[in-house]
């Protein structure tokens, strides 16, 4: 069979290519891969954040570095870079750039970067940074302390103030005689001398309010002032505490009879002021004792016009509460305390006594001093 041949138009066409693969509904849009890229940084940052406070805790609160007891002084205004570089100095923390980071931001995680208080303070081997924080929040400072004798005067006081090493700054304000209360009062290092004063006149303040609430309402003096005053006297007259009621009993027995209180510390006091006793003035000479002075209680009626030192808690109380006694004289006893009587003729028998102790303990201390010494 004869084939008949095609046209041209019938010659052989290319088939049509294949059209573009139709896209995979598994391939996301640049914003969604944008989100997963953000997801994944956030939870890996979180993950190094959660790992850098684990770490940072740990460290905050565990054994520091210190090996032995250390005393670190904190100024005042220091800061908290201040205080770092202090405790990292003296070896609390250790000297290194990280350490300091973690010290830095725990404080200030606790909120408590304002809150450090400024003292001398006290650290064992070990310590945390956690404990050092709450010392310094807490003002667990070293404390030191200043004791004052009772009767002192105010000369005295200041004098005991203006030589303490710890105690810093001038004294600007020097109390009057018998505003101080005599204790023991603490402070942190830094304390200023004025300060300290401060304390002991509102310390004196306060107990003297309470004191003349609380006092018998028949005494012979008139304010506050004037039981400071006596208890002065009492205070200066006997250093044993149960005899003080019985001492301001019988000053307050001559008072009532519009008696002299013939008391020799005003002597002394009325002559050489809050000097009187910083010397050793065992016995008034005649002529002190006839000097004219207005706080000489051999010749003036009454009280003298202010106080002859600084009187503790006990002997206000004494005078405030007295002995309910007949008593109008007393003397030394020989053993560090007094024998009292009602009479003049029972106080010149007793004064006898007195002389008599006397002249037997000059005899015995003039023999031992005479006595040759033996070989052994």
């Amino acid at each position: 069979m004869r084939i008949k041949p095609k046209s041209p138009r019938e010659a052989l066409q290319p088939e049509p290519a294949p059209g573009p693969p139709q896209r995979s509904r598994h391939v996301r849009n640049p914003l969604v891969i944008l989100i997963n890229l953000i997801i994944t940084l956030a939870v890996f940052g979180l993950a190094v954040l959660g790992g850098a406070l684990y770490f940072g805790k740990k460290k905050f609160e565990e054994t520091g570095p210190l090996a032995q007891d250390a005393t670190v002084v904190i100024s005042s205004g220091a800061g908290l870079s201040g205080i770092t570089d202090r405790l990292s100095s003296k070896g609390v923390i250790a000297d290194a750039l990280i350490d300091e980071w973690i010290f830095n931001l725990g404080i200030r995680f606790y909120k408590n970067a304002t809150r450090l208080k400024a003292g001398e303070y006290a650290f064992a081997p070990g310590v945390s940074m956690q404990q050092i924080m709450t010392d310094l929040v807490e003002g667990n400072a070293v404390t030191h302390s200043v004791t004052i004798p009772e009767g002192w005067t105010t000369a005295q006081i200041v004098e005991r103030v203006r030589e303490h090493p710890v105690l810093t700054g001038q004294i600007t304000d020097i109390p009057a005689e018998g505003d101080l209360l005599p204790e023991t009062y603490t402070f942190a290092r830094g304390t200023s001398r004025q300060e300290v004063l401060d304390q002991m006149k509102a310390a004196q303040e306060k107990l003297l309010a309470e004191i003349w609430e609380r006092r018998s309402q028949d005494l012979p003096v008139a304010s506050p002032e004037e039981l400071v005053i006596l208890a002065s006297i009492v205070e200066k007259e006997t250093a044993l505490a149960d005899e003080r009621p019985r001492v301001a009993g019988v000053f307050v027995n001559r008072l009532n009879k519009n008696m002299r209180l013939q008391s020799d510390p005003t002597i002394l006091y009325g002559l050489y002021g809050g000097e009187a006793w910083q010397k050793d003035r065992s016995a008034i000479k005649q002529s002190e004792l006839k000097a004219e002075n207005k706080y000489n209680t051999y010749q003036i009626d009454g009280l003298p016009p202010g106080p002859i030192g600084n009187p503790g808690r006990a002997a206000m109380e004494a005078v405030a509460n007295p002995s309910r006694t007949q008593d109008l004289y007393f003397v030394a006893d020989g053993s560090g305390g007094h024998i009292f009587a009602e009479t003049y003729e029972q106080h010149q028998e007793n004064v006898r006594k007195w002389r008599r102790i006397e002249r037997e303990q000059r005899e015995a201390e003039r023999n031992q001093q005479t006595q040759p010494a033996t070989s052994n």
